[in-house]
């Protein structure tokens, strides 16, 4: 009859409980551990869904303003001068087949918009006069927030909508009260004021007038600088590449094309750049955590020789001391990381909320965060774990 004792071997969950119990015995020192973690954690999460709610907006935005928008302008002529886009421009550009919209601007050249005509000429706060088409919003997308825009009759007159940022350097926030503002040496009616136009910001600081009241009353030339076209989506590029040559025959190689939406992609670029810096900051907080949850587990292994030399006394082995400590320490690094998880989902969507974005957490930033956290707990309880092992069961109840 053989009677050598076989260990009893521990289950999950026996092993789930003796790592939990470990950790009911320092509530504090555990929760302050758990907490490095937890930064770490939440700094990952709330940058990525910060900066995919980021990205979900500006898709969001370019969904509903469309990507099809091109502009073309006058560049530089061979001698370095500065070249003009011909009056019939706008039209040639419009027999284009797949051009859904065309309609231009043209700048009002030495005239500028004051709020009164007591203001010194000199201080023009940036603004511009632009003799615009009456075709202008739809094409660029563009809305009104207070008032109206030029229609058939009104553009023949002194009127003039004023872009966003125009109206908030004049103090013109209403339209109703027969407000005027002097320009071109003579004062205009405001008939509207328009709300920020993404995809052509240069119009938020200009004063819009009639092209025909910009003939009569501030001596335009008509000639457009701005050209603003909608092409079928699929055939942009098509349209790009042939705008050119259409705008001015004989030169073109004096006109430039834009695609505004490639500025905003530009942009979400920049901003990505900058996510992967707080990213690596995110990282260096989480390594802190760990460093955190090792130093908590190796004064755990010094404060418990007792109860290791009572274990290994009773029967425990090598290996399930090693198991429990490092069940410890994956248990106090997974509390850290789910906590960090919901803190950084938390603040994403109270950001996102606050900015009027949609609030998007990517699943994998979230499931890796936790699979980080684990990696981090495993690696900083392993020496712990096996310097419990080692101990001898005579060494550690004769410890102090």
């Amino acid at each position: 009859m053989n009677d050598t004792l076989v260990p009893a071997r521990m289950r999950p969950p026996d092993v789930l409980r003796a790592g939990g119990a470990g950790l009911r015995t320092r509530p504090l020192r555990v929760f302050l551990s758990a907490l490095g973690i937890a930064i770490g954690i939440a700094a990952m999460i709330a940058v990525v869904g910060i900066s995919s709610s980021s990205r979900a907006e500006l898709d969001r935005r370019l969904e509903a303003l469309g990507t099809n928008l091109l502009t073309v302008e006058p560049g530089d002529t061979i001698f370095g001068g500065e070249a003009t886009l011909p009056d019939a421009s706008v039209e040639m550009i419009g027999r284009i087949a797949p051009v859904t919209d065309v309609s231009a601007v043209g700048k009002v050249p030495e005239t500028s918009v004051y709020r009164t005509d007591r203001i010194p000429e000199g201080r023009t706060n940036g603004l511009g006069v632009k003799a615009a088409a009456l075709d202008l919003l739809t094409t660029v997308g563009a809305t009104v927030g207070e008032g109206v825009w030029l229609n058939a009759a009104t553009e023949r007159y002194p009127v003039v909508v004023l872009g966003s940022s125009a109206a908030e350097r004049l103090g013109v926030g209403r339209t109703d009260l027969g407000v005027r503002v002097w320009l071109g040496g003579r004062w205009f009616t405001v008939a509207g004021i328009l709300d920020p136009v993404a995809l052509a910001p240069e119009l938020d600081s200009a004063a819009l007038v009639g092209w025909p009241a910009a003939e009569s009353y501030l001596d335009f030339d008509g000639h457009p600088t701005t050209v603003y076209t909608r092409s079928v989506e699929e055939q942009v590029e098509a349209v790009r590449d042939v705008l050119a040559a259409t705008a001015n025959p004989r030169s073109p190689n004096e006109v430039k094309v834009s695609r505004p939406s490639d500025a905003l992609a530009a942009k979400q670029a920049t901003n990505e750049a900058f996510t992967a810096l707080l990213l690596g900051l995110g990282g260096v907080a989480l390594l802190v955590g760990g460093v955190g949850v090792a130093n908590t587990m190796v004064i755990s292994v010094l404060e418990r020789r007792s109860e290791i030399g009572l274990r290994r006394s009773l029967g425990a082995t090598r290996g399930q001391i090693r198991l429990q400590f490092l069940a410890e320490s994956l248990l106090l690094s997974a509390l850290g990381g789910l906590g960090g998880v919901l803190l950084g989902i938390t603040v994403t969507t109270l950001y996102a909320t606050t900015q009027g974005w949609p609030s998007v957490v990517p699943v994998w930033a979230t499931a890796g965060g936790v699979a980080a956290t684990l990696v981090i707990g495993g690696i900083a309880g392993l020496y712990p774990a096996i310097r419990a092992a080692r101990l001898s069961p005579t060494e550690a109840l004769t410890a102090q």
